[in-house]
């Protein structure tokens, strides 16, 4: 117990004196760690806070939040007395801290797909006027810029999968599951055949895509006005019942007072 004492004070003196340098310790270890970040990982922070998400320094304060909590869990252990299956138990509690902020971002990827559901409609609207005087993958790569943030990274990986040789219908799909809302695969594949059309019969396959596109518009209307619908329904329920409970608390109120006179 005293040597932890004293190794904590040492530390700490040391770190204050800035002989040693924790942060840079933690920066420098952090590529080993490279291994765990999720292949979706980049992609949810951008859903969450936009492109302009920092992925090397939020991976590195869940490393950082990892060991520390790993090192913290040892100590203790150490007070009492410290074995093979306490430091395993301190790895899974500072592993399960490591993975905590990806959760969290599943979490608010999975919350907010309706937003998603009702978006991409409107960004197929803008993709289709495009369409109609260039090819699908111009009219992808001219999208990204006006396109909402949250489909910038897919559209990026979709052209650039296309850009580098790949013509089947792939790209589309992975675009699809990424997003994995209403009507997203038929969309996907409807802008893929779109592609690989003549010009013979690019314009009977763009009509298809447009009426497809205002069906998903209609959906998207009608999902959003119902949802108004509701939340006033919810509201509206919410004050019968606060008004309900305080009449009838005023006439419980009431019958008390009148029966103590």
């Amino acid at each position: 117990m005293e040597f932890i004492i004293i190794a904590l004070i040492l530390l700490f003196v040391l770190e204050y004196n800035r002989k040693i340098d924790t942060k840079k310790f933690l920066t420098d270890a952090e590529p080993y760690f490279r291994f765990l970040m999720e292949d979706d990982y980049k992609f949810l922070l951008t859903v969450k806070y936009g492109s302009n998400a920092d992925v090397n320094e939020e991976f590195s304060k869940r490393v950082r939040n990892g060991v520390l909590v790993i090192v913290f869990v040892i100590f203790v252990f150490m007070m009492s007395n410290l074995t093979f299956v306490n430091i395993l138990f301190a790895i899974i509690i500072g592993y399960l801290v490591f993975k905590l902020p990806y959760t969290n971002l599943q979490r608010y990827y999975r919350a907010n797909l309706n937003t998603i559901n009702q978006m991409l409609p409107y960004y197929l609207k803008s993709l289709e006027i495009l369409v109609q005087h260039y090819t699908v993958p111009v009219a992808i790569r001219k999208s990204i810029d006006t396109a909402p943030e949250i489909f910038k990274p897919g559209l990026e990986k979709l052209i650039n999968k296309i850009e580098a040789g790949d013509s089947s219908v792939n790209p589309y799909m992975d675009f699809a599951k990424e997003y994995p809302v209403r009507d997203s695969m038929r969309m996907m594949r409807l802008l893929y055949r779109l592609g690989l059309g003549s010009q013979e019969n690019k314009q009977e396959q763009l009509v298809l895509f447009a009426r497809t596109v205002s069906t998903l518009q209609n959906k998207a209307r009608e999902q959003k006005y119902k949802e108004r619908l509701d939340k006033m329904e919810s509201k509206t329920m919410m004050m019968l019942m606060v008004t309900g409970g305080g009449i009838l608390l005023l006439l419980l109120f009431a019958m008390m007072q009148m029966m103590n006179f």
